[in-house]
C-alpha cells in the first residue's frame, strides 16, 4: 500500500556566505589554534604541560560549591575517569594539586591547588589574558558576522 506524501516546507531562502564571512571565521579558527599554541608554550616555559594548565585551570576556575571531584576533572578535559586519576596522580606528585576524601562521601575525591600550583597558574593565565587582549578585533569581526547571520535566519 502506498502511504500518501506530505509536502516538505522548503526552508527560507537565505543570503549567500560572504567572502567577509569566511574570513572572519577562518581568522577566528587561526586565532583560537595560536591561542592554544602560545598557551601551551606558555605553560611549558612555567615548568607544566599543557594538558597540567588545563586541569589546574579547570580545577580553579570550577563554579560548584564544594571543590572539583576527579570525576568532573574528567568531564571537563573531555577525557576518560582513568586518565584523569593518572593525571591527578602527577600533579599531586609535582605538588601542585592536593586530592582528599569527600567529607560528605568518601568515594568522591576532591581536587584543591597548592600554592605553588595557583602561582603558576595565575603566571600563565596572565599571559594567556594578553595575548586575547592582542585578538579581540579578531572576535569583534566574528560576533559582528555571528549577528548579521543570527538576523538573516530570524526573518
Amino acid at each position: 500500500m502506498k502511504r500518501a506524501s506530505v509536502p516538505v516546507p522548503t526552508p527560507p531562502r537565505r543570503a549567500r556566505l560572504s567572502a567577509a564571512d569566511y574570513q572572519a571565521v577562518g581568522a577566528f579558527r587561526l586565532a583560537l589554534r595560536r591561542f592554544a599554541a602560545f598557551g601551551d608554550a606558555s605553560a611549558q616555559a612555567a615548568g607544566l604541560t599543557p594538558q597540567q594548565h588545563q586541569a589546574l585551570l579547570a580545577i580553579r576556575a570550577h563554579p560548584g560549591p564544594q571543590p572539583m571531584t576527579i570525576g568532573e576533572l574528567a568531564q571537563c578535559l573531555l577525557i576518560r575517569n582513568h586518565s584523569a586519576v593518572e593525571l591527578v596522580a602527577r600533579l599531586v606528585a609535582a605538588q601542585l594539586v592536593t586530592r582528599a576524601p569527600s567529607g560528605a562521601d568518601r568515594r568522591r575525591i576532591l581536587l584543591r591547588l597548592t600554592p605553588d600550583g595557583e602561582n603558576r597558574l595565575e603566571a600563565v593565565t596572565r599571559q594567556n589574558l594578553r595575548e586575547l587582549r592582542s585578538t579581540a578585533p579578531i572576535f569583534r569581526d566574528l560576533l559582528k558576522t555571528l549577528r548579521r547571520i543570527g538576523r538573516e535566519t530570524d526573518d
